[in-house]
């Protein structure tokens, strides 16, 4: 555990020191675009954030090769190596969409020969548990298809999502420490070495997205951009592929009886990472109803909206931050729901929490105007818009104050545009959002 916290631990501060000069690089370079319709911030960002994520990467990945205890991984498996050549090509085509905004269906193709090139050098799944069939080995081509098809729903998801300040990030970082916990259980509870490249992939994965959400936290510094997204979705679904692939269910012997009952007790522990649409639900929901939404209008597939969840979250009136907190609590709902139902799935208390929690953010879903107040004592530590009130103090009562006239201050008020009021002060330049130049 040492080794997979210090691999974390230097791919976060490689990842956050690396941002602020690579902000200064996109500025310089005018990797600026305008303000589209569809976006949700009032002045232009740079973007380009995913040169510090790759560059965090490689520093995990170089860190882990030096470790003692993480070398076999290198050794034994070529899954690393695979791994860093489909994030390369696919962070590049996400660099030039950046700053010269590819086609989508440039982009759909690089994706796809990302995870071609991962399955060339062995990253690829091999077998599949299936409910009342057993352990079904895969061909070739169907391992291909299967991998390929996977690598592209994921990046997508994580695309499609990366709509607010931190949103992106934080969700798949959350998804990341799902992968780790029940990687590393696999690993180290059944020594089985084959879950190894898996473990280490979701703890530079957690790194990478530590080490940029500072930079990107609302008000956002820098955004990530299609290098950063597309580079996080890319290394999600590789390690979802490497831990159901390569990892033989009947090798766990956690059950008795034949390979059939030992593979239908085990389906809570597989599904969720043969198909990770579980643990990154809340993207590939917002995926599919994407896909959904834009098909029925007569639209295409890749066509920008303002439809995703996140926007609706601020149109029904939450703010900035606590529409990015709320899909952070349902992703680590289903998540962590996820993996702690894949240890114990005989115990009733955790579908009743689950439930619990579930009526929870249907609550909090449903008291968008709703501000809660800080004690007292708790004042000094917590935002402005968390502290209670004042009364003003009266003025005394004076010659300055009996010759002048009380004049009453006009307050201009903050123009909510179509994302609400989250700008700090008035900006005319931005009052009109369809001036703002929209594309896209």
């Amino acid at each position: 555990m040492r080794d997979y916290l210090l691999t974390l631990c230097v791919t976060a501060a490689v990842t956050y020191l690396l941002t602020g000069p690579v902000r200064k690089f996109a500025i310089a370079t005018g990797a600026m675009p305008e303000i589209r319709a569809r976006d949700v911030h009032r002045e232009p960002t740079p973007r380009l954030g995913g040169i510090a994520m790759f560059f965090g990467l490689c520093a995990g990945l170089l860190v882990a090769d030096h470790l003692q205890n993480l070398n076999s991984v290198f050794e034994l498996s070529n899954e690393p190596r695979a791994l860093l050549s489909g994030a390369a090509l696919i962070w590049l085509i996400g660099v030039l969409d950046d700053k010269f905004e590819l086609d989508a269906l440039i982009k759909l193709g690089a994706q796809m020969i990302s995870a071609g090139v991962m399955v060339m050098q062995g990253l690829t799944i091999l077998w599949l548990p299936i409910p009342g069939v057993g352990t079904v080995a895969l061909t070739q081509w169907q391992g291909t298809l299967l991998t390929v098809a996977l690598v592209v729903l994921t990046i997508n998801a994580v695309n499609f999502v990366d709509g607010l300040d931190g949103l992106a990030a934080g969700m798949v970082c959350i998804a990341a420490a799902a992968f780790f916990l029940y990687a590393y259980r696999i690993w180290f509870g059944y020594t089985i070495e084959a879950a190894a490249p898996a473990t280490l992939f979701a703890a530079i994965l957690m790194g990478m997205c530590l080490g940029f959400l500072p930079h990107n936290m609302h008000p956002a510094r820098i955004f990530m951009g299609d290098s950063g997204s597309m580079l996080i979705g890319l290394i999600l679904a590789a390690s979802a592929i490497s831990i159901t692939g390569q990892v033989d269910p009947d090798a766990l012997k956690i059950f008795e009886g034949s390979t059939k009952a030992a593979t239908h007790a085990a389906l809570p522990v597989f599904i969720p990472l043969v198909l990770p649409l579980t643990v990154i639900a809340i993207p590939m929901a917002d995926l599919v109803l994407a896909i959904v939404r834009r098909t029925w209008k007569g639209q295409s597939p890749f066509a920008a909206d303002r439809g995703h969840l996140h926007h609706r979250l601020l149109e029904i009136g939450h703010s900035h931050s606590r529409a990015v907190l709320i899909m952070y609590f349902w992703s680590a709902l289903i998540a962590f729901g996820t993996l702690a139902y894949s240890v114990h799935s005989t115990s009733m208390w955790i579908v009743l929490a689950v439930v619990f929690l579930s009526a929870v953010g249907l609550v909090l879903l449903l008291l968008p105007r709703f501000t809660p107040r800080a004690p007292r004592w708790a004042e000094a530590v917590v935002p402005p818009r968390y502290r209670r009130r004042r009364p003003a103090a009266e003025p005394e009562p004076g010659p300055a104050a009996a010759e002048e006239p009380a004049v009453e201050e006009e307050r201009v008020p903050v123009p909510a545009g179509v994302n609400g009021a989250t700008a700090i002060g008035h900006r005319s330049r931005f009052s009109d959002r369809s001036k703002a130049g929209a594309r896209g």
